[in-house]
């Protein structure tokens, strides 16, 4: 039998004793990557949600308008805001069945549209669709109402409260257009912010009539009845009586409009409702 050489005894065991180790070394760095990420998984998660967060100012979230009830069904708006702006708008009531959705369907869409466009409750009456239409914008504006208190006020009311420190303190006044250039700018701010003011309800023979008008700068910028006689007749007459006197509201800037013709009642109604909300809004 060959005897193996001590030489080569010790040449082979340390060869071995190399690949172990190297066999080690090429296995380990394979683990730390993982073990890397998933110490670091945790840290991504917080940044993104963080990021997601990115603040009240710019965070999305919904207003839902009070469910006004019209003579046709119920009418509730509701908001989606994201960084102070309106994002989305939706009707989550609106009347229908029979010929209510016919309606609702042609009107709603562009209801939305106009409400989404203005960003604000100053939005024209779909024709054909009176009663959905100012339904749609009472309970708009009063998701615009909880919107803003939300959001800890305008940016109108801010520069008002500026312009009364840094001007000649007569920043909110709408007639003052002689003190300082910052006070003056911030107070015609404030006076330009639109208002909605609703009149007294006028029971007239055939039931009642509430007005309720948007003035800003002074000016009537948009009317409405919320509140008019229907059933029957009542219904056909003011539908097309009411648009008509609206329009003369906003038109003249006071209650000295014209009756509508074969609606006498429902027109004295109107201009005794619509002076009270002038009445209440200075004008």
């Amino acid at each position: 039998m060959r005897k193996s050489h001590p030489i080569r005894r010790v040449v082979l065991a340390g060869a071995a004793t190399v690949s172990g180790i190297v066999l080690l070394l090429s296995l380990k760095p394979s683990s730390d990557p993982a073990s890397a990420a998933a110490g670091a998984a945790p840290q991504q998660t917080a940044a993104a949600q963080e990021s997601a967060q990115g603040g009240n100012s710019g965070q999305a979230g919904t207003v839902t308008g009070k469910a006004v009830q019209t003579e046709y069904g119920p009418v509730q708006v509701r908001l989606t805001v994201g960084g102070g702006k309106i994002t989305k708008v939706e009707a989550v009531q609106a009347p229908s069945g029979g010929r209510s959705t016919e309606v609702t369907n042609m009107a709603v869409p562009r209801l939305n549209q106009a409400a989404l466009a203005g960003q604000n409750a100053e939005i024209d009456t779909v024709t054909g669709a009176t009663y959905t239409s100012a339904g749609y914008k009472q309970s708009l504006q009063s998701a615009l109402d909880q919107m803003e208190k939300a959001g800890g006020g305008s940016e109108a009311d801010a520069g008002a409260g500026a312009g009364a420190g840094a001007g000649s303190g007569s920043g909110t006044d709408p007639g003052a257009g002689d003190g300082a250039g910052a006070g003056d700018g911030a107070g015609d701010a404030g006076a330009a912010q639109a208002r909605t003011v609703t009149g007294e309800t006028v029971q007239t023979e055939y039931g009642p009539v509430q007005v309720r008008i948007t003035v800003k700068g002074g000016k009537i910028t948009a009317a409405e009845a919320v509140q008019s006689p229907s059933g029957g007749q009542s219904t056909r007459i003011n539908g097309n009586a009411v648009p008509k006197l609206n329009a003369a509201a906003v038109a003249a800037g006071s209650a000295d409009i014209d009756a509508v013709s074969g609606a006498t009642y429902t027109s004295a109604g109107y201009k005794q409702s619509l002076q009270s909300a002038l009445d209440q809004a200075g004008g």
